[in-house]
C-alpha cells in the first residue's frame, strides 16, 4: 500500500471508529508503519475529522518529519513496533466496555478478556493489564516492553485498550473484537459462564496464529 493510500485508510477507519462511538472527542490515536517510517494521528485530533495531508509523518527512529505534531501516546505505539516486528499498525481507543474493564479491580491482570468466544482467541489473544501511567508518559514503554513480545493487545489500567496488528485493517478488526468481547464479559458478569477449554484454545492457536 502506498503512503497516500495508507493516509486515506487512516482517515477512513478513524471516521468509522468515531461514528460508531468507539472513540469520542479527541481521544484515541492510530499509527501505521510505512516503508520509510510511520504515519500517526496528530495530537488532540478527533478521529472523525482527520485530514490525510496533515497526519504526522515520522522517520524510522520515530522523529517527527512532516505534518502536524503527533499524538502524545507515541511511546506506547513504538513499544509495540519495537517488540513485534510483524506489527504494521497500532490502535489505541477509549472504547466504553474495554475501558470499563480496565477500571475494574478484580480482573485478571494477566488476561482481562477471558476466552468467552473463539474470535477473541483468534484475533486478540490474551490481554494483560498494564499498570497505570499518565497518558503520554514515556514510563509506559518499559511496561509494554515486558508484555508485547507475547501479546498483541493490552489494557492500560484505568485508561483503555491498545491493539497491534499486521495491518491497519487487521488492528482495527482486532480492536473491534476486543471491545465487543469486553461488552459480553460485562453483560455476563455474575452469571455462570462457559469458557472455551484448554484444548479448544490450543486448537484455535494452532490454526489461527496471531501475528
Amino acid at each position: 500500500m502506498s503512503e497516500q493510500a495508507l493516509r486515506e485508510a487512516i482517515v477512513r477507519w478513524g471516521r468509522s471508529l468515531f461514528e460508531r462511538g468507539l472513540t469520542a472527542g479527541s481521544s484515541g490515536n492510530l499509527s501505521a508503519r510505512t516503508e520509510n517510517g510511520f504515519i500517526a494521528t496528530p495530537t488532540n485530533s478527533c478521529l472523525g475529522f482527520l485530514d490525510a495531508d496533515r497526519l504526522s509523518a515520522l522517520d524510522g527512529e520515530g522523529r517527527h518529519v512532516d505534518g502536524d505534531l503527533p499524538t502524545k501516546e507515541l511511546p506506547l505505539h513504538f513499544a509495540f513496533y519495537r517488540n513485534r516486528p510483524t506489527a504494521g499498525a497500532v490502535v489505541h481507543l477509549h472504547s466504553t466496555h474495554a475501558t470499563a474493564l480496565s477500571c475494574l479491580a478484580d480482573v485478571d491482570p494477566t488476561d482481562a478478556i477471558p476466552p468467552i468466544t473463539p474470535y477473541v482467541v483468534m484475533r486478540v489473544g490474551k490481554v494483560p493489564v498494564v499498570p497505570y501511567t499518565r497518558p503520554g508518559s514515556p514510563e509506559v514503554a518499559p511496561l509494554i516492553d515486558a508484555v508485547a513480545p507475547n501479546h498483541a493487545a493490552v489494557l492500560l489500567q484505568n485508561h483503555g485498550p491498545v491493539v497491534s496488528g499486521p495491518s491497519l485493517e487487521g488492528a482495527v478488526f482486532a480492536m473491534e473484537e476486543l471491545e465487543e468481547t469486553a461488552r459480553l464479559v460485562l453483560l455476563t458478569r455474575g452469571m455462570k459462564v462457559r469458557l472455551l477449554d484448554a484444548s479448544q484454545i490450543a486448537d484455535l492457536e494452532r490454526n489461527f496464529k496471531l501475528k
